[in-house]
């Protein structure tokens, strides 16, 4: 058999106590922002929560709970807790993250530190070490990866090279960007593209035209833009213009033998 939970009670004491819930509400706020009366909840046995309407401008939608309790076999009753609770149109304050997921991109300033964790994902080692004997744990020699560290104590890892690839090719400097679809050509032919080192040479350069909009950043290979080095201004090509004859106060002569006219200019010439 199964037992089922009965509701409790309501204690008719604690459910009149509206003034003693109202003066407690009035302690962590002030006269004015207790509001009028909005309910009660019996929580358990001679156990009552009371709601009050919350009036203070600084928390639209939160209202004031106000528990009472009455001991067994007592006549008075006490204050538990008291409270201010959201509602469900309440102005309340974002869900709390870790630092590390709440920083974006440009909230680096002057002065600020930002520590890189040691097991960072993006970053690997830049040497590993190589013991000289089965008993040496530590090693005394590093031997460089393929990717020089060059004094770095750590280099960029595949994941590292992976999210930095796809932030770029989806940035501003990547095929997608408009001017990039208005472009003439493409960066990969451009001269002034600086190819960068290791396995993002493949896709990405820097470029170092003064006048592009892109001068110093990061760009893909097929990004591109108007100020590429073998850009050429269009040929503007002359449309030859039919001849304007004014034959105003003049008389067209339409002469059916053209020997009369060889006529007319033989007799000019003779007698210039």
């Amino acid at each position: 058999m199964r037992r089922t939970r009965r509701s409790p009670v309501p204690d008719k004491a604690c459910i009149e106590a509206q003034d003693l819930a109202r003066a407690a509400a009035v302690e962590i706020g002030r006269p004015e922002w207790v509001g009028e009366h909005l309910g009660t909840k019996v929580e358990d046995t001679r156990l009552v929560t009371h709601f009050f309407e919350c009036l203070n401008p600084a928390y639209p939608g939160w209202h004031y709970a106000v528990t009472v309790v009455r001991a067994a076999r007592a006549k008075y009753v006490t204050v538990n807790e008291s409270v201010m609770l959201p509602g469900p149109d309440a102005l309340i304050a974002p869900e709390w993250l870790p630092w590390k997921e709440r920083l974006r991109p440009g909230d680096l300033g002057v002065g600020d530190l930002l520590p890189t964790p040691e097991d960072d994902e993006r970053l690997m080692p830049g040497y590993a070490q190589v013991p000289t004997e089965e008993t040496d744990a530590d090693g005394e020699d590093q031997q460089m990866l393929w990717e020089l560290g060059l004094g770095r104590a750590r280099v960029l890892s595949e994941v590292g090279r992976q999210a930095a690839a796809k932030r770029w090719y989806a940035g501003p400097g990547g095929p997608k960007s408009p001017i990039a679809t208005a472009a003439p050509a493409q960066c990969a032919t451009c001269g002034f593209l600086v190819p960068l080192a290791g396995k993002l040479r493949q896709m990405f350069g820097v470029c170092a035209n003064e006048y592009a909009p892109d001068d110093g950043r990061v760009v893909s290979l097929d990004h591109g833009c108007g100020a590429h080095s073998e850009a050429a201004v269009p040929e503007r090509t002359s449309e030859r213009l039919t001849p304007v004859v004014d034959e105003t106060g003049y008389d067209t002569i339409v002469f059916d033998d053209t020997s009369e006219l060889e006529l007319v200019s033989s007799d000019k010439q003779a007698r210039q």
